[in-house]
């Protein structure tokens, strides 16, 4: 078993925490039992994942997706008050790690992500260098780059095609990074993978050529947190169990 405490500091220096400008709290969030034995990890406190979480038998759950953002009102009601009233009620501790967690060079969402598709993490780029690109081992067609999403994310991703060009250098940038389109392209992207889409980006891959791919929020956010909690689970000898809770966004 680990002491809540002793995983909080272990996990902030293993992920970088003071290095990040984010839009939350990173750590504990939510205070439970002094010792851990059983760790589950999710993408998001929703109530299914603690639920499950604390009928599993979990000490402490290690998400990406926490309960506090910034410009909330700070009111404990509606669904607030549940995930919190249930987390309390069976003394459950909430860590949560954002950002420190997307970026992090090996366990992280976009580490992760392109470790299965085949890319090496070869340069970074955007606000606070998030963003990653690689080259994959022989350059794919937008068509080939599609299907590999499909099988390894177990979603079709939305595409907006670009010139056609070989893709020789893939950008990527997991969950909401619609944003980080215009420094990919500046990059020297040939297609650029995240989770989400807005209207702008559409226009930019049809102007300037460079394929975009939307493959789902949570989709592309599933492998960081079980990645940390199964490296903290080995490090202090305890249980783990990965629980993804079904989101189509």
């Amino acid at each position: 078993m680990i002491h809540r405490d002793e995983m909080d500091t272990y996990l902030k220096g293993l992920l970088a925490v003071d290095r990040f400008r984010d839009y939350g709290p990173n750590g504990l969030q939510v205070e439970g039992k002094p010792e851990v034995r059983t760790l589950v990890s999710g993408v998001t406190a929703s109530l299914a994942l603690i639920e499950a979480a604390i009928d599993a038998g979990a000490d402490a759950i290690l998400v990406h997706h926490g309960l506090f953002w910034r410009g909330q009102d700070g009111r404990v009601v509606g669904w607030m008050k549940k995930r919190l009233h249930r987390l309390l009620a069976a003394d459950v501790n909430l860590y949560a790690y954002h950002l420190p967690l997307d970026a992090h060079a090996e366990l992280g969402n976009n580490a992760q992500l392109g470790h299965r598709l085949g890319l090496n993490i070869e340069s970074r780029f955007g606000e606070q260098d998030l963003g990653c690109l690689g080259t994959p081992a022989q350059p794919l067609t937008l068509a080939a780059l599609s299907t590999l999403l499909q099988a390894r994310l177990s979603r079709s991703p939305v595409v907006v095609e670009g010139d056609g060009r070989p893709i020789r250098r893939v950008a990527w940038c997991t969950g909401g990074a619609q944003g980080y389109f215009e420094a990919a392209i500046a990059a020297g992207a040939d297609a650029f993978v995240t989770g989400e889409i807005s209207e702008p980006q559409a226009h930019y891959a049809r102007e300037t050529g460079v394929a975009y791919l939307a493959c789902g929020h949570h989709a592309t956010e599933r492998f960081g947190a079980p990645a940390v909690a199964a490296h903290v689970a080995s490090h202090f000898g305890i249980e783990h169990r990965f629980i993804d809770v079904d989101n189509p966004a």
